[in-house]
């Protein structure tokens, strides 16, 4: 296999050597011997190869996960806990490089978005929460009985976690779930995404040189229905952390009723973008653009239903379209790409089927809309117009670059919250407007977890983030996830 003269050495030597399962704090082939081939979407070419665990490597990383959870882990100070965190924050900046590269080799994001956003996002989630690892505590309560009481709640780690991330933000989706669980005091068995697993691989690495104590982090890699499977429902799992699609995350939900172990998830959307007439355009038309492009709009909360006032839909609607044909679509490594290539063949296929099920419902196609290129996963910025509530494009969740647009007029307020509200997802949303007592207003009626005001995406380890209706199940960020990897004790004691 020729080696890209863009690719760091140490990169180099990372795709050489077999991606392995880490396993009570050691590196260890899958018990069956079989490996998974590690495919650039932007040739098709195989890059790497990694462990492909099975049902009896799952029982291993649930053992070992456990014994730490009893043992070392449990005798491990808050502050050590913190000090761990932060000391693995360090080691990831340090090979910021090195991430960046090998998340654009495995998922196709440009680099330099990778470098610039990606792998900083992921080191502030792991100092956010290592701050937070000696301020978890409970609380006293009054107890109204006769007598003297005293009455107070602890906070105490659930114990064995089973995490499940998906393709499109590797290093970061680890980041969100690794980062309160360990801070919290729980053992972990986080399975990447069959697609994009080299990332966590590394980060394995680095979790050993930082130092924490054997099976408190375990790494698999494997296919979903697997290996995923077998984690959700293990008895020895107490929770399972899900983000991916809402059709698996039915599945999740039916394999964890064994044990009723606790589940959170974080799924599907299909999010409204709000554009009223009196919209700073400077500010709104390369803002919406970027709601649904960025990282080939393979984004949860991707913008992908945008709602203009009919007096500058014809100015938003060709401004977005004019980004779109100027955005440069190419391999990932290349610094001058804005937009990579689709996560995989299938992901394309899909993408490309909606691209023709929209033209086939009599939306108009301004922009995009076919393949970029003869090799890769490459798909055109894709803008429609003239839309409606009926078709599948504006119903159903694409998970790619392409938005649909509609108008409302004036008076309408009303009708277009309804219609932005008519969807089984709420995920996010954004309202644009120089008004600010409307966008506060709008904000309050949209049934999502995060609406942003003259923004899109703008996520921080401080703020909560998951969604209503379809789209999830509990939290994740903020001091939400400190309560969602903790069980709240009751002590109530006679004086």
């Amino acid at each position: 296999m020729s080696v890209d003269k863009r690719i760091l050495p140490a990169v180099a030597d990372f795709l050489l050597q077999p991606g392995l399962l880490l396993i009570d704090g050691k590196f260890v082939e899958s018990a069956s011997g079989k490996q998974l081939d590690v495919i650039n979407p932007a040739n098709e070419q195989v890059i790497a190869k990694v462990a492909e665990a099975d049902v009896e490597d799952t029982h291993r990383a649930v053992k070992a996960a456990r014994t730490a959870f009893e043992g070392s882990w449990a005798n491990t100070s808050a502050a050590e806990r913190g000090r761990l965190i932060w000391k693995l924050s360090d080691l990831i900046e340090e090979h910021t490089e090195q991430f960046a590269q090998i998340d654009s080799l495995d998922n196709g994001k440009p680099v330099a978005a990778a470098r610039g956003g990606d792998v900083p996002v992921a080191v502030s989630v792991f100092r956010y929460y290592a701050g937070w690892a000696t301020k978890i505590s409970g609380q006293t309560n009054a107890i109204s009985w006769p007598g003297d009481w005293l009455g107070y709640t602890l906070r105490e780690p659930i114990g064995v976690v089973g995490q499940i991330i998906p393709w499109n933000f590797p290093l970061v989706s680890a980041a969100w779930k690794l980062a309160p669980a360990l801070a919290t005091g729980n053992t972990i068995i986080l399975k990447s995404a069959e697609q994009t697993p080299l990332s966590a691989i590394l980060l394995g690495q680095l979790i050993i040189e930082a130092g924490f104590p054997p099976g408190v982090v375990n790494i698999i890699t494997g296919l979903g229905e697997r290996v995923g499977a077998a984690l959700a429902a293990h008895p020895g799992v107490d929770k399972i952390s899900f983000t991916g699609s809402t059709s698996v995350g039915r599945l999740i939900l039916q394999a964890a009723i064994g044990n009723l172990k606790k589940v959170s998830l974080e799924l599907g959307g299909k999010s409204p973008v709000v554009v009223f007439d009196d919209a700073d355009l400077e500010l709104t038309i390369p803002g919406v653009a970027q709601a649904i492009f960025a990282n080939q709009g393979e984004v949860c909360t991707a913008g992908s239903r945008l709602y203009i006032h009919e007096r500058i839909y014809d100015r938003v609607v060709e401004g977005v379209a004019e980004i779109a044909r100027n955005i440069r679509v190419g391999d990932g490594l290349d610094e001058s790409t804005e937009m990579g290539p689709l996560v995989s063949r299938q992901q394309f296929d899909r993408v490309a089927r909606y691209v023709d099920i929209g033209q086939s419902e009599g939306a108009e196609l301004v922009a995009g809309g076919a393949r970029v290129g003869s090799s890769g996963y490459f798909m055109q910025p894709t803008v429609f117009a003239n839309t409606n509530s009926s078709m599948k494009i504006v119903q159903e969740e694409i998970f790619g670059p392409v938005v649909s647009a509609m108008r409302f007029r004036d008076g309408d307020v009303d009708a277009v919250v309804r219609e932005a509200n008519d969807s089984p997802y709420g995920l996010a949303a954004s309202v644009w407007t120089q008004n600010i007592g409307m966008a506060h207003k709008v904000a309050r009626r949209l049934n999502a977890g995060s609406v942003w005001i003259n923004c899109h995406s703008v996520i921080d380890a401080a703020q909560p983030f998951g969604g209503y209706k379809q789209s999830g199940w509990g939290r994740e960020l903020g001091e939400e996830a400190i309560h969602a990897y903790t069980e709240v004790k009751a002590v109530t004691a006679k004086l």
